[in-house]
């Protein structure tokens, strides 16, 4: 089954940024939300690593309905299957259809890809992905680049000490006039 390392991102590679942005960096528009909403209508299963897990569920826990923390597509991401690959967390999570798996990211995703009857989906989950992709298990990385460059507030770089990769092209588009979501096929460069 088909694994996609879905990540947004600012000009100069950063996952977030701090100070004054906001959630997209303030660029969301109707066209790229209602994309959001489609990609996440399809029939998937979530992999999240326990950081973003953590994330995602204190956003949720502090947003309240009508932030963009609880825009059509999350919601709809909330109730799709999920796995959360950690050794941290006990065997209950606060998300509706989830399941904790303990050991390590690589063989849990590669049971998972073998096993799976939908397609595989991880959105964020920053370490966790760049060592699935060192390890051959991403099919697709759909970067959704922001407008911005974050050089003084940016967080969470999102390639920071991955492994070389030659990227295919695979499908872009232009979202709102000025948000690209690319979408590529990594190979590992030696």
């Amino acid at each position: 089954m088909t694994y996609t390392f879905d990540v947004f991102s600012s000009l100069d590679g950063y996952g977030a940024a701090g100070g004054d942005w906001t959630g997209y960096w303030g660029k969301q528009g109707p066209e790229l939300l209602d994309h959001r909403l489609a990609l996440y209508s399809e029939e998937q299963r979530m992999v999240f690593g326990a950081n973003t897990y953590r994330a995602f569920a204190h956003m949720l826990a502090t947003s309240t309905e009508g932030s963009e923390v609880r825009d059509p597509w999350v919601t709809r991401m909330i109730n799709l299957p999920a796995t959360v690959v950690s050794s941290t967390l006990d065997g209950t999570v606060d998300w509706p259809d989830a399941t904790v798996e303990r050991g390590d990211a690589v063989e849990v995703v590669a049971r998972l890809k073998e096993e799976s009857a939908v397609p595989l989906r991880s959105h964020g989950s920053l370490a966790m992905n760049r060592a699935l992709m060192a390890a051959g298990l991403v099919d697709r990385v759909q970067v959704t680049l922001f407008p911005v460059i974050t050089g003084q507030s940016g967080l969470d770089p999102v390639f920071e000490d991955a492994a070389d990769f030659d990227l295919e092209l695979i499908e872009s588009r232009t979202l709102d006039g000025r948000v690209q979501e690319l979408v590529y096929r990594p190979t590992l460069h030696v």
